[in-house]
């Protein structure tokens, strides 16, 4: 057979955890591969059977649990005052950018195309009044 042995009860060093949690987890291993007898495991961890079956229920359910399928996908950003601040702020600026965006776009409308003029015509003892030139309809 090739490869690394497998890993066994000393596993449980290299997750997160108490002293105290580590310790019976690598005694419940050793429990489970058959290393260990019920009242060895018992007297390893000084609790009676009762208690060491309760244990071993739990750590098998937290187990199953923990490899229960997770929801696909990566995890969305939570909401915290500081991400949803953020998050307003980003929108106030992509806001303003497209504001400046349509100024300058009119700004270079207003050079390309001409404007009508407004002709000035004064009558005889009246003001002045602007008229706008009309096409000829074709």
């Amino acid at each position: 057979m090739r490869g690394r042995y497998p890993a066994g009860s000393e596993y449980v060093d290299k997750v997160e955890g108490s002293p105290l949690a580590k310790e019976r987890g690598r005694v419940l291993l050793e429990l489970q591969a058959g290393r260990l007898r019920l009242l060895e495991a018992c007297e390893l961890l000084g609790v009676r059977e009762t208690r060491l079956h309760q244990l071993r229920h739990a750590a098998m359910q937290g187990w199953v649990q923990g490899l229960e399928p997770g929801v696909p996908g990566r995890p969305g950003v939570s909401n915290t005052p500081e991400g949803e601040r953020l998050r307003e702020l980003e929108e106030q600026l992509a806001q303003k950018e497209l504001a400046l965006q349509e100024a300058q776009v009119r700004a270079e409308v207003a050079l390309i195309v001409p404007q009508r003029s407004a002709h000035v015509v004064e009558k005889k003892g009246q003001r002045a009044t602007a008229k706008l030139r009309r096409r000829k309809p074709r």
